[in-house]
């Protein structure tokens, strides 16, 4: 078994949110992350960066976090109760990209190690994470491009990565009110630990470095496209559905809050503008219509 090393990690945590950093600056052309540094009383702390008002991204956020404590809050325990009573340490990065343009989708990823430690007993440790793309009006070979990249992604480490974990993210970003997927998917993983130490880590690597070559070629291919008002009012009114996951679903934000996380940094992940319509019904075949074509889990290729 190799050796568990979360300071290993969080070196590569850290690089990380540098290299996603730089790329979407350079895409949106014109936008700056402020960084702000923060400390969290329980131990631990973070590097929160946001972006707003860019040339392309209306608000992103780009977090690193490692937090630790001696007791774990009731969203971690509920399933895991042999977790009770262990010393914890957390860590990852988590980023949430809101643009302007309605033609450019909504995207987050996070990548995370979890281990929880108790005298004389094995370590409980694994790592999570992915990615998953929210567009409001989407193009087909966007989402094959997302998909394939994903699927790229997995390939090397087993032909049954990429369906378990798109299987996966298409089951966990699902509004059960709506009845309908937040997006379109991609990866989602949680629990890793099947194989080696060295080998998850790998793979949560992979997946934290390909967010890059997923999305940032949809911001440049769209991000000069025209858009008018009742567009825009659109992408308003589906942002408030990412805001309904976040808040009644997201086991992420759940954790967060009840660990005692800074809740700025939690709440990030919120669009800075979003809007609600009773009933709202779209025109038949209109373009708005269409989106709910996308809303349902699917193959994409």
């Amino acid at each position: 078994m190799s050796t568990i090393d979360i300071n290993v990690v969080i070196k590569f945590l850290k690089s990380l949110q540098d290299q996603i950093c730089h790329a979407l600056e350079a895409a949106d052309g014109t936008g700056k992350f402020v960084e702000d540094n923060w400390q969290r009383a329980e131990g631990g702390g973070g590097r929160t960066r946001v972006l707003t008002n860019g040339s392309v991204i209306e608000q992103g956020g780009v977090n690193f976090s490692v937090v630790s404590g001696d007791k774990l809050p009731p969203s971690a325990t509920a399933h895991r109760p042999e977790l009770a009573g262990r010393k914890w340490q957390a860590c990852g990065v988590s980023l949430v990209i809101h643009p302007k343009n309605p033609f450019i989708p909504t995207s987050h990823a996070n990548v995370r190690f979890f281990i929880a430690e108790k005298a004389g007993e094995e370590p409980v440790w694994w790592f999570g994470g992915g990615f998953d793309l929210t567009p409001f009006y989407p193009f087909r070979e966007d989402v094959v491009h997302w998909h394939q990249t994903a699927k790229d992604i997995c390939q090397p480490f087993g032909d049954d990565v990429y369906p378990e974990y798109k299987k996966w993210c298409d089951e966990y970003f699902y509004l059960k009110h709506r009845e309908e997927t937040r997006g379109v998917g991609g990866l989602f993983f949680d629990d890793l630990n099947k194989w080696e130490f060295t080998k998850c880590f790998d793979y949560m690597q992979a997946v934290g470095k390909g967010f890059i070559d997923a999305y940032v070629p949809l911001m440049e291919k769209r991000k000069a496209t025209p858009f008018n008002e009742q567009q825009r009012q659109f992408q308003l009114y589906r942002r408030g559905r990412y805001v309904e996951f976040n808040l009644v679903f997201d086991r992420g934000t759940l954790f967060g809050l009840q660990s005692g996380g800074r809740t700025e940094s939690i709440l990030m992940s919120m669009p800075p503008l979003a809007r609600w319509e009773y009933n709202f019904q779209a025109a038949a075949d209109s373009p708005e219509a269409k989106l709910q074509d996308y809303l349902v889990a699917q193959n994409w290729f």
